[in-house]
């Protein structure tokens, strides 16, 4: 963990570096966000970052969308994201519970045709589950949109686990 003054001084590439996860395997973000320096609080580091996703092509935001794991799956992730899922108790899933995610995990990415998006710190497999099957039944507009938020919310907790304000 840095202060944010520590991480305004840094030059382009170590800033990028530093957070190039924060918004999963998309460092363009923060890349963009360094041109942005100074930032006053961690949040408005973090609006940032926002505004540089949301002025974005659909088809960029679909490709960070893209860039997320499913949930509960045994694939290649960041730190934060194995983290994320195994304090959710997501990585500790019985065989018939890591069925159910998959089944349900790939419903979902049939009918949306991206992963399933949820800041899961602070919840449970069963929260997390709960959540899936009721967003499935949403339209794809309105799930494009709540990965969106909820990537949001993704970065924001983990710029506040990397960054002291």
């Amino acid at each position: 963990m840095i202060s944010l003054e520590m991480l305004q001084v840094k030059s382009d590439e170590e800033f990028t570096d530093f957070l190039g996860d924060v918004f999963e395997h998309s460092p363009w973000i923060p890349e963009q966000a360094a041109a942005s320096r100074p930032f006053s609080t961690l949040l408005s580091l973090h609006q940032c970052m926002v505004d540089i996703v949301n002025r974005s092509s659909t088809e960029k935001k679909l490709d960070l969308i893209r860039k997320h794991p499913n949930l509960g799956d045994k694939v290649e992730m960041t730190d934060d994201s194995i983290k994320e899922q195994r304090g959710a108790g997501l990585k500790d899933l019985t065989a018939l519970e890591y069925e159910n995610f998959l089944s349900l995990n790939k419903r979902y990415m049939d009918k949306f045709g991206f992963p399933f998006i949820l800041a899961v710190r602070g919840k449970d497999k069963n929260e997390i589950y709960d959540a899936m099957q009721t967003r499935i039944h949403h339209t794809e507009k309105e799930e494009f949109e709540t990965a969106l938020f909820e990537i949001h919310r993704i970065a924001l907790l983990r710029l506040q686990e990397k960054i002291k304000n």
